[in-house]
């Protein structure tokens, strides 16, 4: 079976890479979809959401920001701001994450930034969704 190699790349590095992968499932802004060797060459908008990675019969999750995939029909290239794998999720971190975001978006307007309450929130519930992984 032929396979893919795949790179998640934020702005301090290299976070995750693997050769022999056998399918990459995104989650593009579009919806969900997946990637297989031999892949169309394609650039894809990524959402607050996650990357699954299926390698030698094992799943690996990995919670993504925004960003983009470049899929190549050998390589697949993630470019996200953050990315935290399902392992190295602090729960509690994340949870108290979301009680603030949920704090700020329940308080005065005025004095918030509701994207920014909004997108804190996303990623804080992607995060607590993606520690079920471990």
């Amino acid at each position: 079976m032929n396979t893919l190699t795949l790179d998640i790349v934020t702005p301090n590095g290299s976070v995750y890479k693997q050769d022999n992968v056998e399918i990459v499932v995104l989650q593009t802004t579009a919806g969900e979809m997946g990637v297989m060797h031999g892949h169309i060459p394609t650039v894809a908008p990524l959402r607050i959401g996650h990357i699954k990675v299926k390698c030698n019969g094992q799943s690996d999750y990995i919670a993504v920001t925004e960003g983009f995939a470049e899929i190549r029909q050998e390589k697949v290239n993630i470019l996200v701001q953050s990315a935290e794998s399902a392992e190295d999720i602090d729960l509690e971190r994340a949870k108290s994450a979301k009680q603030r975001a949920t704090f700020y978006l329940d308080g005065d307007k005025e004095d918030t930034d509701l994207k920014r309450a909004e997108r804190a929130l996303k990623r804080a519930e992607n995060r607590i969704e993606v520690a079920k992984f471990k």
